[in-house]
This record gives structure tokens, C-alpha cells and sequence, in this order.
């Protein structure tokens, strides 16, 4: 089988490198084992314009923002699905000081926050320190969407669900092979997974775990996002509801933890007056980096394998924008971002 690219991973990262190459006249081939645990089958979806105890605005979020939303759109109207949709973040003030700093980029007219309502919402939450209104936020119905996009590669023949083996690839100076297929270009999109490769194991990942519970809250709005410590975000089901997340930044597996688990129970009693069910306990390996900027472009010595990769947190924000430069970059010649081409690792890369 003779391909243009040959992408590693049906993630986030590697549904939207494939979506925007559908667009152009290049073929491509995706490898994907459709592991549960992965990050993006265990994420909430949540796209969150403003971070920290310090209430700042994420990275180039007012870029991102319009773009994602825009995509999401579009690609959900080609899958026939509802891809995206707009849930302000009520953001429970968990201590006063953080009362404090959310009404003081309040009064300098920060972007994306307002007063939250005068009753917190009473009925369904204990009393605290007030609430802040976080809108524009959005959940990504990646419960939708990953399978959606899947069914159509498999439709047509864009997809093998096998796990990807590195020993049986096989670089050329032009091309790569991997078993029977021959492609001009191998991008590994496949999250954790890629800090394990031959070509990307130097690259700075910082790789974290992070857990969540899936809850029946049969009498909580789903209108909104919840956050307190801990983020409810309604999912795509009646009634369901995703709890989480931690960072472990040490740990010996991908499992999840009865630890987790009881704080996360104690915090939402402290937190939710309402009756709820927890249906499931997931984890998951995040493909950060210690720059927090992700590793995007071809390897300075072996131009035909690529990554596009180092996403963590902020997937469901970045990988529409930065898919659609990457795959310019590679259709085109357009030049990368510099702070995300992973060419500013060369001088680490060359040395594997």
C-alpha cells in the first residue's frame, strides 16, 4: 500500500492531522489501536480560556478559541454530529484568596470572567467563598467525535486498528515502510506512547497521570461546567457527568487509584448537596512537556517521520489550530511557530 503520510494515533492529535489532510489531495493512512486509556478517550473536553489560582488567560487562547470553535463546527456538520458546545465554567471559590484574585482581574476587565450569581446556586451546592463566571468555555463531545471520525476512515479505508510496532519500521532516505505499506512521511501522533520512540524519546516530555470518575447526577443542570478543586463537566449521556482531574507526576502505572478516588468523593460531598452514582473510575498518561508548548515539525535527521505530539491539558484547544498549520507546513512549505516546531530541539534530536 503506497500512502503520502502514514499517522500514528487516532487521539485528538491525530483526528484533526487526518481531518485537515482529507481536505487536500494527499493520502494517508492511520494507525490506531483505540486504547480506552488513552488521554483523549479519558479527557472531559473541556476548553477552558483562563488558568491558575491567578485567574490568566491561557496561551494564545485568543486565537484558539475562535478557530476551535469554528472548526469543531465544521467538522461536526461533515460528520453529522454535534461536535462542540458553549457551557460557561461557574468556578466555586475554594478559599478566600481566591475570592481575592478572581475579583481583582475582575475590576481590571480581564477578558472571559464575570460576577457569578449572588445565590451559588443554593439548591444543588454547599455554601463557600462565592462563585466567578468563566464564558466562553466549551465542552468537546470527544465521546462523539473520536468514534465518529473512526467510522469514517474505516469507511473509507483510512483505518487499521492494530497497535503500532516501531521495531517493524523500517526509515529510507525518501520514504518509510512499515510492513506492507510504503509512505512518503510517518507522524506520530500517539500521545505518551511517542516519549517511548527511537526518534522523540530526548524531547523534554513531562508526563503526568490524571484520573476521573464518570457520575449519574440525575438532578444537576447540565447548562454549565462546575469547578471547584475538582471540574464537573457534563457529558454527551443523560445525566452524566465527568469529576476530575489530578496531576501525578509520579507513578508506576496508567491504573486508577483508590486514593484518588476517596478524595475525590470527600471533595464532592463537601461540595454537591445532590444524590449521585459513580458508574466508572478512568486514568489516563498526558503527553505534556516542560515547556508546556507542543512538539510539532519533522526530525532534523530523518525528515520523513514527523510528530505532532505534547499537547496535555489544552488537546481539545490546540490541535485544531496547529493541525491546520502543520499540515500547511507540510502540503505547502508554510513555516511552524517557532515555539512549538520541534526543530528547536535539534541539537537534542541529532544526538539519538
Amino acid at each position: 500500500m503506497l500512502v503520502d503520510y502514514l499517522i500514528i494515533g487516532q487521539g485528538i492529535a491525530g483526528t484533526w492531522l487526518s481531518y485537515f489532510l482529507s481536505k487536500t489531495d494527499k493520502t494517508f493512512l492511520v494507525i490506531d489501536e483505540a486504547d480506552p486509556s488513552s488521554s483523549s478517550r479519558v479527557a472531559a473536553g473541556l476548553i477552558n480560556p483562563v488558568t491558575g489560582r491567578r485567574v490568566v488567560k491561557t496561551w494564545m487562547i485568543d486565537e484558539l478559541l475562535p478557530f476551535a470553535e469554528k472548526q469543531y463546527d465544521r467538522m461536526g456538520a461533515d460528520l453529522g454530529i454535534n461536535a462542540i458546545s458553549r457551557k460557561p465554567i461557574l468556578d466555586f471559590f475554594s478559599a478566600p484568596d481566591i475570592k481575592i484574585a478572581f475579583e481583582s482581574r475582575l475590576e481590571k476587565g480581564e477578558d472571559y470572567i464575570s460576577k457569578g450569581p449572588d445565590d451559588l446556586l443554593s439548591h444543588f451546592f454547599h455554601p463557600g467563598f462565592g462563585c466567578g463566571i468563566i464564558d466562553p468555555a466549551y465542552t468537546v463531545h470527544l465521546d462523539k467525535l473520536l468514534p465518529a471520525w473512526q467510522k469514517r476512515l474505516e469507511e473509507k479505508g483510512q483505518l487499521r486498528k492494530e497497535r503500532f510496532e516501531e521495531n517493524e519500521l523500517v526509515v529510507n532516505q525518501d520514504s518509510i515502510t512499515y510492513r506492507d505499506i510504503i509512505a512518503h512521511r510517518i507522524i506520530y501522533c500517539d500521545g505518551a506512547e511517542a516519549s517511548q520512540s527511537r526518534f522523540f524519546s530526548r524531547l523534554p516530555f513531562a508526563m503526568h497521570k490524571g484520573e476521573a470518575l464518570i457520575l449519574e447526577i440525575p438532578d444537576l443542570p447540565k447548562e454549565n461546567i462546575y469547578k471547584k478543586g475538582l471540574t464537573l463537566v457534563p457529558l454527551s449521556g443523560d445525566n452524566l457527568f465527568w469529576l476530575g482531574s489530578n496531576y501525578i507526576w509520579e507513578f508506576d502505572n496508567a491504573l486508577p487509584t483508590e486514593g484518588y478516588r476517596a478524595v475525590a468523593i470527600q471533595k464532592l460531598d463537601n461540595w454537591l448537596k445532590l444524590p449521585y452514582k459513580i458508574l466508572d473510575h478512568k486514568a489516563a498518561v498526558r503527553p505534556a512537556t516542560i515547556e508546556r508548548r507542543p512538539f510539532i515539525g519533522l526530525h532534523p535527521l530523518y525528515p520523513v517521520v514527523g510528530i505532532f505530539n505534547g499537547m496535555g491539558t489544552k488537546g481539545c484547544s490546540l490541535t485544531p489550530y496547529f493541525g491546520d498549520q502543520f499540515v500547511q507546513h507540510l502540503v505547502k512549505g508554510n513555516e511552524l511557530m517557532p515555539l512549538v516546531d520541534v526543530g528547536r530541539f535539534g541539537r537534542v534530536l541529532r544526538l539519538g
